[in-house]
């Protein structure tokens, strides 16, 4: 599960989750998790909804597509499908009282084989469009992550990112970049961040290895430090993977490797990482000074 910081321009952690190991954390904790895909059906929404309001926490919901309910599909009746799935998600982001729905709504999750068409792109652009205006009459915001060519075929950088936002025709859809996905797919970080910003609406933090953020071939603290100096007061996320700690998920996203095994000290990692960045930043700097000002 990914975390979020608020919407402040300075990353901040001021809430504890009702999560004993979140707990133990204390301010190392943000307030907006990520929520991994859940099965409304499944799932005891009302009980989670009251769980989030009791412990002050804001949760991001996930979206995306299925085989037969995909709104790229050359199928017209599995597009429809699929547009019938991206508004049973808003509703259930609503039910659980989440401001925000991220995930893959444009297209099918998973290893592509082949590119998608551009008029079926332009499909799927119209309808999540729609969508994310819908989902905004009821308070959700709306995005799309930017994925890199081993996971997804449709939008694999910011400059795609834009075109499918111009596309859709829509003036709420929002979107997601990953700092590990930008690694292999962007020729330059900053640049491509500065290129998303007039729809930025959610920026993660994910370093190569898909371990902590301190070691690899991002360096997250520059790209915390642009993205600050660029505008960017969006919210902010940490995704990291680790085999015996990922369940069901680490075949699906390949992670056969455990680079981390104590999620806390991860946490407690990113927390150092993203300060770096913040406190080389233009707003770092000048909250510092006017810190010492008042001080």
């Amino acid at each position: 599960m990914s975390r979020a910081t608020s919407r402040r321009s300075r990353p901040s952690w001021p809430r504890r989750s009702s999560c004993p190991s979140c707990t133990t954390c204390g301010r190392w904790v943000t307030d907006a998790p990520v929520l991994p895909p859940l099965d409304a059906a499944a799932t005891d929404v009302d009980a989670l909804a009251d769980a989030f309001v009791r412990t002050g926490i804001l949760p991001i919901a996930m979206c995306g597509q299925a085989p037969d309910a995909d709104v790229s599909s050359p199928d017209a009746d599995v597009r429809r499908a699929g547009v019938e799935l991206l508004r049973a998600g808003v509703r259930f982001a609503e039910r659980l009282g989440a401001d925000q729905l991220n995930g893959v709504p444009y297209g099918l999750f998973g290893r592509p084989s082949e590119p998608v068409a551009p008029a079926l792109l332009a499909e799927s652009a119209r309808a999540v469009g729609a969508v994310a205006d819908e989902a905004a009459e009821r308070g959700v915001q709306m995005t799309f992550e930017v994925l890199n060519r081993y996971e997804e075929a449709a939008i694999n950088t910011a400059a795609q990112a834009m075109d499918y936002v111009a596309a859709s025709g829509s003036a709420h859809l929002g979107v997601h970049l990953d700092s590990f996905h930008m690694a292999i797919e962007e020729a330059d970080s900053v640049k491509a961040v500065r290129t998303a910003m007039p729809r930025l609406r959610y920026l993660e933090l994910g370093q190569s290895g898909r371990g902590p953020l301190e070691h690899g071939a991002v360096d997250v603290p520059a790209l915390v430090r642009e993205a600050l100096d660029a505008g960017y007061r969006g919210r902010w996320g940490v995704e990291a993977f680790s085999r015996p700690l990922a369940g069901g998920a680490a075949d699906v996203l390949s992670i056969w490797r455990a680079p981390y095994a104590d999620g806390l000290a991860l946490a407690r990692d990113a927390v150092g990482v993203i300060r770096r960045g913040w406190a080389e930043s233009i707003p770092g700097r000048r909250s510092h000074r006017l810190a010492r000002a008042t001080g």
